[in-house]
């Protein structure tokens, strides 16, 4: 097997607000929005995430969807041109209700500063788990 592609398949409880909290943040959407699915394209490479009304997943699954309460299996990283992007990021974040779990201007070091990367961490509406990522060594 050889994909062309690979996106992935989330699951959300609120098609409206999930797309109101991706337009916010500046992605682009990708197709019309249904009652069962909104659409982003993430990077330059158009990195395709769905985000499914939880039931429909869970049709799709044969199976129950994650409880993002107890735990992640996946975040997925975004990289930044710098620290300032970040920065606004994780404001625009804060500010349309998304959850920081980890703001590099209050939370300790991590061992990414020790190699010259710079990141923070941010959960969407739904508990999804994002890696905003800078590498201050280019």
């Amino acid at each position: 097997m050889t994909p062309k592609q690979i996106w992935a398949n989330l699951g959300v409880e609120n098609i409206e607000r999930t797309q109101e909290f991706y337009l916010a943040l500046g992605f682009k959407q990708n197709g019309t929005p249904s009652k069962d699915l909104v659409s982003f394209l993430f990077g330059d490479d158009a990195f395709v995430i769905h985000f499914f009304k939880k039931e429909k997943l869970k049709t799709s699954l044969e199976g129950e969807v994650a409880d993002l309460s107890q735990g992640n299996e996946i975040m997925f990283t975004l990289s930044a041109e710098s620290k300032e992007e970040i920065h606004e990021c994780i404001e625009k974040v804060k500010k349309i209700g998304g959850t920081i779990r980890f703001d590099p201007r209050k939370d300790r070091k991590s061992f990414y500063d020790e190699n010259g990367y710079y990141v923070g961490v941010f959960a969407d509406l739904d508990g999804h788990l994002f890696n905003l990522f800078c590498n201050l060594n280019k």
